[in-house]
């Protein structure tokens, strides 16, 4: 009943969070322009669908980024075999803080759509995955970036976790009648090898955070999970960026990453996602130049200022 009574508080506006009691960081050290060159980077990979070459050179590049900060990562590595099919599978698992007890998740995917299935003229294609895939890679590299440069730790350690399979397992995403995000599921079955003591006290996932004219609003199902922790998030991003945050909550449910860890491991989670993206949306159209530093940084800054109000 509280979780349906929080989420009919937010969506009437009821609800404000004390943000001038929280301490803040220095966002501007997050910088939009290097998430972008990394979305750059990772779509010249070429497709990073599982088994795809381009799929090891982004775990490598990610790996590589993680480490100049010192920050150690490890693979969690596994095949899974859906609908007659095995891959090789890989999460990417990166603590941030690591002497903190107290923890919090920061999710994405990083496996892209194979093909453009979504295309009219050209839908064998691949699909460059700017948006969709590359965006929230960035998105956390850059989190790392920023809290490696800030003077005062937050108080509270953040696990960078980089999932592998959600675009399903012949990775078309939605295009797949067997779609169901494998990484993440993964990942929850395993918690204890990760939080062998105690849980994250929340995660938030992010996937399609660059689009130049994206609105974010509050996903339907999440709120039935994580209401409070999206209401924070959104009052910090309307009154910080408030082009790029929308106030009523998605028209329908929206299943990701976030889904696993709700239901199968019970860690209040909730999606950032911009899903209106037509007519790019899984196209050949999905390319870098439909993003913007200013989303980027508008989500971003959102996002270290959230950690920072914990």
């Amino acid at each position: 009943m509280r979780r349906w009574a929080a989420a009919i508080s937010f969506v009437l506006g009821l609800a404000a969070p004390a943000l001038a009691q929280a301490p803040q960081p220095d966002v501007m050290q997050w910088q939009g322009k290097r998430a972008l060159d990394d979305i750059v980077r990772l779509v010249g990979f070429g497709p990073r669908a599982m088994d795809a070459p381009g799929h090891r050179q982004a775990i490598d590049m990610i790996e590589a980024e993680l480490r100049a900060l010192g920050i150690a990562s490890r693979e969690q590595s596994w095949t899974s075999d859906v609908a007659g099919q095995t891959h090789a599978m890989t999460n990417i698992i990166a603590p941030i803080y690591p002497g903190e007890t107290r923890r919090m998740i920061l999710g994405t995917h990083y496996d892209s759509i194979v093909r453009a299935y979504r295309d009219q003229d050209h839908p064998d294609a691949p699909m460059p995955g700017a948006n969709n895939s590359a965006s929230g890679v960035a998105l956390l590299l850059e989190t790392a970036r920023a809290l490696h440069a800030q003077k005062t730790p937050p108080g509270i350690g953040v696990d960078l976790i980089f999932f592998d399979g959600e675009e399903g397992p012949i990775s078309l995403g939605a295009g797949d009648r067997h779609w169901q995000p494998l990484g993440s599921p993964y990942f929850t079955a395993h918690l204890a090898d990760t939080y062998p003591a105690a849980k994250p006290e929340q995660a938030v996932i992010f996937d399609m955070v660059c689009w130049r004219e994206e609105k974010l609003y509050p996903e339907q199902a999440s709120l039935l999970y994580a209401a409070d922790q999206i209401d924070k998030f959104w009052n910090i991003g309307r009154t910080f960026a408030p082009g790029f945050f929308g106030t009523k909550p998605t028209p329908q449910p929206i299943f990701d990453d976030q889904i696993a860890l709700n239901d199968d491991a019970h860690i209040p989670s909730f999606l950032v996602i911009g899903f209106q993206y037509e007519p790019y949306f899984n196209t050949t159209q999905d390319t870098p130049d439909k993003c913007s530093e200013a989303a980027l940084d508008g989500v971003g800054r959102t996002v270290l200022r959230y950690i920072y109000a914990h």
